[in-house]
């Protein structure tokens, strides 16, 4: 299974691969950005595009699995 790649095909920031990303426990809210500490009903890197007219600059790739990590190794 692939992972889907952290930026987008136009460069944006993918907030599912990221590691600040969170799911919020509010249904009004649902999903959150803990660098950021904002809760909002759409991507957070879309509200940030949104608010400021730039991309989010604080997008971090979560790391690897160590599952993951020691398969692709002894590949």
């Amino acid at each position: 299974m692939n992972a889907p790649h952290p930026l987008t095909a136009d460069g944006a920031p993918n907030c599912w691969q990221c590691r600040h990303f969170a799911v919020s426990w509010d249904p009004k809210l649902p999903y959150a950005c803990r660098l950021m500490g904002i809760k909002t009903r759409i991507m957070p890197a879309i509200e940030v595009l949104r608010a400021d007219g730039e991309r989010c600059r604080g997008f971090s790739p979560k790391a690897a699995p160590a599952a993951v990590a020691e398969r692709s190794r002894s590949a």
